[in-house]
């Protein structure tokens, strides 16, 4: 089914729990509300089934799409003839190894789905892209003729959510990731790439895992929170827009949201955007934890910009937590390291070199011990009051 941007459907629909049965009728639901899945994919399709799996965590851990979520996409996109495959590529581990940690593999193998290739990928030019035109994207997804893209509801350290449009920088391989954060260090051309590579990936259906969601200090170490749904569209800027009003944070206040509204694709407006199933208002967290301020370097105040330098988000470590792995250093994107030794021992916390750090949070997401989270400042709070 064409995307047609003038309009664009979003499908809600109430789940309790992760029961099989709960999650399949669902899914077959939400799809149904679209149209069905075979008005937007053909018999017989090469589909790669792209769930959220940033590290090895278990599913009540909210850090990756619940495999039952997975399963129930995946039974009927085969009961309606698609030749499904699947894969993600995580922060940190091999994929192999991360989707059989989060349960994912086995639920594939009661449908007997295929792994995709995300360890490999190839150098691909996007001439249309706006911010960006070359991408190094998984020979999986490259193979696949379409995509589901399975993502999960979370908070994160650079982009406020992470959820629809933020999914598919999963299809990137292994390190090529991190270079993107050198490169990109800010929230708002981070995301601008993201919108790109979504444009030229053209996923063409999302299923966004909301019925248990992560708040906090996310995407890999916040707190799990009851949100009780499934939302489905063929627009994940709209889904995304959706799921901001569900947490209570404007649409302009998530860079992937603006940006994939302005590039073309899809819709924030909420006269383009549909709502379809059940009542939105029933879902709405007022209190959930994640960060409303105004995004530093987009279009605000003069007064914000010149408090800037003083009011920059940093991640620090909870000495308490760490349990001294390095792991963190070891995923630190920038040369040279911005986190070091104390001493050659190794027996303390990491330290940050805070000139160094482009606060691109990839050691918040990757400690496996939650004990790195982004502070604050007060002096950044004292503006997003003054100035909201």
């Amino acid at each position: 089914m064409a995307k047609n941007l003038n309009r664009s459907a979003v499908a809600l629909i109430r789940c309790e729990c992760y029961d099989r049965e709960n999650v399949r009728a669902a899914v077959a639901k939400g799809i149904g509300l679209l149209g069905g899945i075979n008005s937007i994919f053909h018999k017989e399709q090469r589909v790669l089934l792209k769930p959220n799996v940033l590290s090895g965590k278990s599913p009540d851990q909210c850090v990756t799409t619940h495999p039952e979520v997975f399963y129930a996409v995946a039974e009927l996109s085969v009961q309606s003839g698609l030749k499904l495959s699947y894969g993600d590529s995580p922060a940190i581990g091999k994929p192999s190894t991360v989707l059989e940690k989060s349960g994912i593999s086995k639920v594939a193998k009661e449908l007997d789905l295929v792994q995709a290739d995300f360890e490999n990928g190839e150098i691909v030019s996007f001439p249309d892209g706006i911010h960006h035109k070359q991408f190094k994207i998984a020979k999986g997804v490259l193979e696949a003729e379409g995509i589901i893209s399975l993502p999960k509801l979370k908070t994160h350290g650079l982009t406020r959510l992470t959820g629809a449009v933020k999914n598919q920088f999963g299809c990137i391989p292994g390190f090529s990731k991190p270079e993107f954060h050198v490169k990109l260090p800010d929230a708002v051309s981070f995301s601008k790439m993201l919108v790109d590579l979504n444009r030229f990936l053209k996923p063409n259906l999302f299923v966004m895992d909301a019925i248990e969601s992560m708040e906090g200090n996310g995407p890999g170490s916040g707190d799990p929170v009851s949100t009780k749904f499934l939302m489905f569209s063929t627009d994940p800027v709209a889904m995304d827009t959706v799921a901001g009003k569900i947490l209570n944070i404007k649409p302009d206040r998530v860079p992937t949201t603006v940006y994939g509204a302005e590039f073309g694709l899809g819709n924030m407006d909420d006269e383009k955007i549909d709502i379809i199933g059940d009542n939105l208002s029933q879902f709405i967290k007022h209190d959930f934890n994640i960060e409303r301020g105004p995004q530093s370097g987009n279009s605000i105040s003069w007064k914000y910009q010149i408090a800037k330098s003083l009011v920059s988000n940093k991640p620090v470590i909870d000495e308490k937590l760490c349990k001294q792995c390095g792991v963190c250093i070891d995923q630190c994107p920038v040369v040279p390291k911005a986190l070091k030794w104390k001493s050659d021992r190794k027996i303390a916390s990491p330290m940050y070199d805070y000139k160094k750090c482009i606060r691109c949070y990839c050691c918040q997401e990757v400690c496996p011990y939650k004990a790195i989270r982004v502070k604050v400042p007060l002096l950044r709070r004292a503006v997003d009051f003054l100035y909201p």
